[in-house]
Formats: structure tokens, C-alpha cells, sequence
């Protein structure tokens, strides 16, 4: 007789008991052909997985009761089982019921046209790649922290990247998620901004707060999540001290420096007046990305070029020269900021720049054009989007209206179911 076909859908990240079971009770109905999902596949749903798609294949390739390695590509099975066609589909009874149910529906549904059969062998219970991987977070090490950016990058439609100024507020940036469609929706990176942390410490936003006080509070905050981190450096600094700041980003397992092309005194690019704000010459900002390109350890630490052009009023031409100047220079990805109301001037530039031989991602900061969604930005060309200082602003006016109730009513009881429980912060602490 012919051999059976039996198809299975697997993560791979972490194997467990409970995969095992799996591949062996496929294994005794015919060939087993299992299919991998793709780094795209896994974070349409959760984190990118630890192990890219290469590495996983490896080992299920060499598990000797797997027949055969093929990509699954989407969450959906039915691609994958109209190429193959099997007899058999296994995976465990845990999704009759919860998100995988209408996948479960379509695949009984397919496999009725050919005469297949779906085999639910009963879920191991107490175990699951997720639980194992939350209980290895405090393992997780700065070198492998500082790959994921890059991976997202080539995995994701765009990155999601959330402004987080404290340790409180990464953990929310870590575990905030929503389900729309069958797909999570959540952040998948967090931005250091210059301006949130300069205001926490009460202090102006022209850099008066130096790096080695900014790179205590990173500490703090790596300590606690595991989500990648882009570092807003404003200028970089001087370029004699560029190197230790590198060092001690990577050390630290940061996965970007986004370095803007001002120079001199500060001044916040979303301030109408830029009187006195200078841009520095495309040859000096140029040697700071090519030291960066030099000093740092892994290519996996992202350069990023923060363009002012637009802030400073040169306009398109002068973007555009200075994108492909830093481009060519080393710059990993590139900011084109802008502070208009609207995003036309920053499709203008994609427009242009995404068809130059010099292309690299685009990064969009929308906090004027707040009303751009991210669909948006993917068809110009964006790939990441950093929601900047959102966070601190959400929490001031919290803040300012709890201290106004309290002092108005001498009590906090009129305040209390406007605020989060103790409960609920506590355990947002594991």
C-alpha cells in the first residue's frame, strides 16, 4: 500500500514532552510532514520566536520520525494542506475551543475534500513553549536582546515601537496585547527617548541630562523586559566619546543608537521656532556613522540616521541627499522626521528614497500626524513606527488629576475608581 501523508503544524522554538507526543502519535499513521511556521507566522500572534526559522528547521529536520521540513507561512493551514493533500492532520484536542477554533473548522472542512482525516490526541497539560520561555526571561542575555530588532525588521509588515521611560512602564509595553481577527496585536520594541527622560528628572530637553545617568535607568529597564530597545542619542555627543556610549549600549543589550544630524545647543525639533538650531555638514555626521559602523561588536546593533531636513526647513532635495549620503556611510535605517500636521512630506521623501539604490527601511515618528495609521505608513514604506513620548504624556495628566482630587476633596476615595488597584500593579510584577 501506499504510505499515508500525515501533516502537522509545529513552532519548534522550544521542543517539549508535549511536541513529542505529537510527532509520535503522527508518526503511527504514516509519514510525517511537518510544517514549520515561519518567524512571520509566529509573531502574527506572539514575541518573535528565540530561534529564527533556520535554526528550528535544523533540529526538527533531524528528528528521525519527521519525514519532511516545509515552511508554514501564516497561522491558516490550508495552503500547506492543498499543496500536500495528506491523509492525516494532528494536532491536540486544546483547540476545539479559544482563538485556533476556526482554523480547527477550516482544516476539517479541507481535508473532507480529498477523504482526510483530523486525529486530536488529548493536549499535555502543565506544559507549553510560552510558559517555559516567561520562566527563562531573566536568562535572557544582551547579545540575544540585540538580534531581535534586525529579525523583526525582516519579519513584520512594520515594528511597533513604544516610548518607555521606566521599568513600569516597559513591563506595559511587554504585556499589553489585543486579539483583532484571529491575530495579537501587541509592541514589539521600546524607544529611550531623550525628552521622556529628561522630564522625569524635571530637567530641559537640550541634553543637559548626560548619557551615563540615561544608561542607569536602561539598566533597569532591561532587567525587567525582554522586548528589543532603540536608544535616542539626539546628536550622538562628541565623536571622541561615540565609541564608550556604543560599548556600553551593546553591553547593555540595546539593538539601535538613532543619532539625529543637528549639532550645537538642543532644541526640541517639534518647536515652531528653530531659530539658532544648525544641521551638521554631511561629512562630519557621515564620519559619526562610519566610527559607529567600526566600533560596534555585532551587525545585528542598528545604526539609525535621524534626518532634520524637513524640522529645519530645507526641504525634499536636501533629505534626500543626506539619506543616501548616510546610507552609503552605514546607516542602518533612516528617520525622516517631520513636524506637520500631515504626512506629506514624509511620502514625499519615501516616495523618492524607497526606489534609490540606497534604500533602507524607513523609520515614521507620528507624533504631529498623529492621525496617520499604520497601514499608511506600510503602503509608503515605512517599516517601523515609534510612538515616542506618549507614555509620559498619558501619565502627567493622570497624575496632575489625581493630586487636584485629592487636594479638592481632603481624601482620595472619589479618586479610587479612577485609578488602577494596588493589586493590579503589583501584579504586574512577576
Amino acid at each position: 500500500m501506499e504510505k499515508k501523508i500525515v501533516y502537522i503544524a509545529l513552532s519548534a522554538d522550544i521542543l517539549h514532552e508535549g511536541h513529542i507526543n505529537i510527532i509520535k502519535t503522527a508518526s503511527k499513521y504514516g509519514e510525517v510532514i511537518a510544517g514549520l511556521l515561519t518567524d512571520a507566522a509566529i509573531s502574527s500572534y506572539k514575541n518573535i520566536p528565540t530561534l529564527n526559522y533556520k535554526q528550528r528547521e535544523i533540529v526538527l529536520r533531524n528528528i528521525k520520525l519527521v519525514k519532511e521540513v516545509i515552511p508554514q507561512n501564516t497561522l491558516d493551514y490550508r495552503p500547506n494542506l492543498n499543496l500536500i493533500k495528506p491523509n492525516f492532520v494532528v494536532h491536540g484536542d486544546d483547540w476545539k475551543s479559544g482563538p485556533q477554533s476556526e482554523t480547527r473548522k477550516q482544516v476539517i472542512s479541507y481535508l473532507k475534500r480529498w477523504g482526510g482525516k483530523l486525529i486530536e490526541p488529548k493536549y499535555t497539560k502543565n506544559i507549553s513553549s510560552t510558559a517555559i520561555k516567561t520562566k527563562l526571561i531573566n536568562y535572557h542575555t544582551p547579545n540575544n536582546r540585540v538580534s531581535i530588532l534586525k529579525r523583526l525588521l525582516n519579519t513584520k509588515k512594520i515594528v511597533r515601537v513604544l516610548e518607555s521611560h521606566s521599568p513600569l512602564s516597559g513591563l506595559i509595553a511587554e504585556n499589553i496585547k489585543i486579539r483583532k481577527k484571529n491575530i495579537v496585536e501587541q509592541f514589539d520594541a521600546m524607544w529611550s527617548s531623550s525628552l521622556t527622560d529628561s522630564s522625569l528628572k524635571g530637567k530641559p530637553d537640550n541634553q543637559v541630562l548626560d548619557f551615563s545617568s540615561r544608561f542607569s535607568g536602561l539598566g533597569d529597564l532591561l532587567d525587567v523586559t525582554s522586548k528589543p530597545l532603540i536608544f535616542d542619542a539626539d546628536n550622538g555627543g562628541r565623536l571622541e566619546h561615540l565609541p564608550y556610549s556604543i560599548k556600553t549600549l551593546e553591553r547593555l543589550g540595546v539593538s539601535s543608537i538613532m543619532i539625529e544630524d543637528k549639532i550645537g545647543l538642543k532644541k526640541n525639533s517639534l518647536f515652531s521656532d528653530q531659530s539658532g538650531s544648525k544641521q551638521d555638514s554631511i561629512k562630519d555626521f557621515c564620519k559619526k556613522i562610519e566610527l559607529i559602523k567600526k566600533v560596534r561588536k555585532s551587525k545585528d546593533f542598528l545604526i539609525g540616521a535621524r534626518i532634520e531636513s524637513f524640522i529645519l526647513g530645507k526641504g525634499l532635495k536636501d533629505s534626500i541627499k543626506r539619506a543616501s549620503a548616510y546610507s552609503e556611510a552605514g546607516a542602518d535605517i533612516i528617520l525622516i522626521h517631520s513636524k506637520e500636521k500631515t504626512p506629506k512630506e514624509i511620502f514625499s521623501f519615501s516616495k523618492i528614497f524607497r526606489k534609490s539604490k540606497y534604500k533602507k527601511p524607513l523609520v515614521s515618528v507620528p507624533s504631529t500626524y498623529s492621525k496617520t495609521s499604520e497601514s499608511m505608513l506600510i503602503q509608503n514604506g515605512f517599516q517601523i513606527v515609534i510612538y515616542a513620548n506618549h507614555m509620559l504624556r498619558a501619565a502627567y495628566p493622570a497624575m496632575e488629576n489625581a493630586a487636584f482630587s485629592i487636594l479638592k476633596n481632603q481624601r482620595s476615595y472619589e479618586l479610587e475608581n479612577k485609578i488602577s488597584s494596588v493589586k493590579k500593579v503589583i501584579n504586574l510584577i512577576k
